[in-house]
């Protein structure tokens, strides 16, 4: 293999392992948006369900709860 090759060859994989190294960080990106999506709406819920509470607790307290 002469320079010329070598030297394409080398460019070649440093540009594969550049597009993979990319490829990961994309799919590390992802995951944590996803993660992060789910624990706002689990958060989302628990608020959720502690405001019902309280309105069917004020409810009890006035009697308006039938």
């Amino acid at each position: 293999m002469n320079q010329s090759q070598n030297t394409s060859f080398q460019a070649g994989e440093a540009k594969g392992q550049t597009q993979e190294k990319t490829s990961q960080m994309a799919d590390k990106a992802r995951d944590t948006a996803q993660s992060a999506k789910e624990s706002c709406q689990e958060a989302g819920q628990q608020m959720k369900a502690k405001a019902q509470g309280a309105a069917d607790s004020m409810k009890d307290s006035m009697g308006m709860n039938k």
